[in-house]
């Protein structure tokens, strides 16, 4: 006799009936309705009422999002990165899975409220106020509160651009209420970067040579280079001109350190999350604030976590970088369509798998190629119908979403694996004699090749969409 059974047989309708498992909940006993009780011992008791099928799985999903979220107020630390979230990726854990769709829909929220009008007056910048972003965009009950809107500006110049600041929004500042303190057991600052847009910041995508970061002013450190164009974004100004803004890095700095003030005496932690170019944007910002020691209490040890959520995001810097992100704390994960070219660029020849030979001797030429900061978690879409579709935010969050509905279209993938292989191929030449200024200088050129065929790929289907 099956459990559905028994409780439909039950001649007493004050009889509790107690299911091991939400799993059970889901079988012929449907037309009972399901009031969760105090819960001892992991039991959950049914009562003897009518529901509906599609209110009962409704119930059961809110009592796993429930537990899940009681979790998060005890292992936040490592979700967060403190472990470089080992046993947490392969297989992916539903806790971390729930988190990062959960940043992933603050970065979705840049490119649903940026105004892409040319008639509004807000154009290219953002629709709404500040204290309404998050309602505007489906966000009303995230328990967020928007503090700031960030804005940059590239030091480039056209001459299409006629207007007097070119400073334009990227992203936003938020904060966890205290309602939303208590689930997630500390107090939350988001930093949410939008990917490129405007024009001049597919130029600046397209600036792929290295320059030295020196972001803290007592200690240039030579050796850590980041892009020239992300770097160009996070620092170049307009304060010279009339109504012209701080810098990007000025805005943020400001206002973290605004933050950190007020909750000086609360657990907090700084979550920086990006798509794209806001995710290079976004790890600059965490290696500065790090390396300004920011992050660190005055009176004690303790050390202000840092996690980026990196979304389809490109190389920043160089092994230098890489290795003093991992020095300062900074975690990152990355989470990357395999098929998405963005995330080979820059460094598509010079990069971490081109540094050392035979897992021994490190090339001479180490020092200008590009690596990945952090831990990835790979994902797998490709549709040869839409082939811009591996860059968009839209798919990443979907694919975390529907991991066991997304349909992995591999048409054209033969084409792909031998570009791959030809690569490689290339990539492990050995004949050759080359010299750091040759291979810096054909990686360059290449990359900003392949960099401007990819943006031009992806401005034309945006345009045409």
């Amino acid at each position: 006799m099956t459990m559905a059974s028994q409780v439909l047989n039950m001649p007493n309708p004050n009889m509790n009936f107690v299911a091991s498992s939400s799993e059970a909940l889901l079988r012929p006993c449907s037309l009972r309705r399901v009031v969760p009780s105090p819960v001892r011992q992991g039991e959950i008791y049914l009562k003897r009422q009518s529901l509906t099928v599609s209110e009962i799985k409704c119930r059961v999903k809110s009592f796993k999002v429930s537990s899940t979220r009681s979790c998060l107020a005890r292992l936040w630390r490592e979700v967060q990165g403190l472990n470089n979230w080992e046993n947490l990726v392969e297989p992916l854990d539903p806790l971390l899975q729930q988190e990062i769709i959960r940043y992933g829909e603050f970065v979705t929220a840049c490119y649903k409220a940026f105004d892409l009008d040319q008639a509004s007056k807000r154009f290219l910048n953002c629709k709404y106020g500040k204290k309404s972003l998050l309602r505007e965009v489906g966000l009303a009950d995230s328990g967020y509160e928007v503090t700031k809107y960030i804005y940059a500006t590239p030091d480039i110049n056209l001459p299409i651009q006629n207007d007097a600041c070119s400073g334009r929004w990227i992203g936003y500042v938020a904060v966890s209420s205290d309602d939303e303190v208590k689930r997630l057991g500390r107090r939350d600052i988001v930093i949410s970067f939008r990917g490129t847009v405007t024009c001049p910041e597919w130029i600046a995508n397209l600036m792929s040579s290295l320059t030295p970061a020196r972001l803290d002013p007592f200690d240039s450190r030579p050796d850590v280079k980041v892009e020239a164009g992300f770097l160009s974004l996070y620092t170049s100004n307009e304060s010279s001109t009339k109504f012209g803004v701080g810098s990007c890095r000025e805005q943020l700095l400001c206002e973290v350190s605004r933050i950190l003030s007020k909750y000086k005496g609360e657990e907090v932690s700084i979550t920086l999350a990006g798509h794209s170019m806001g995710s290079s944007i976004a790890l600059l910002l965490a290696y500065d604030i790090a390396e300004l020691g920011l992050n660190r209490r005055d009176d004690s040890d303790h050390v202000i976590p840092l996690t980026v959520f990196s979304f389809g995001g490109p190389r920043v810097g160089n092994s230098g970088f890489k290795e003093r992100c991992e020095e300062l704390g900074v975690k990152v994960l990355r989470i990357v369509n395999t098929n998405d070219p963005v995330t080979k660029l820059p460094g598509v020849f010079l990069n971490e798998n081109f540094r050392v030979l035979g897992g021994r001797y490190e090339f001479p030429w180490s020092c200008s190629c590009y690596a990945h900061v952090g831990v990835e978690l790979a994902l797998e879409f490709f549709k040869m119908g839409n082939p811009s579709c591996v860059h968009d935010l839209e798919t990443y969050l979907n694919l975390l979403k529907y991991p066991r509905r997304a349909e992995v279209e591999n048409e054209g993938m033969e084409v792909l694996n031998r570009a791959k292989e030809l690569v490689l191929s290339v990539q492990n030449f050995k004949a050759y004699p080359c010299i750091d200024a040759t291979l810096s200088a054909v990686n360059m050129v290449l990359d900003e090749h392949l960099s401007f065929l990819i943006s031009l790929f992806l401005l034309v289907d945006i345009v045409s969409s």
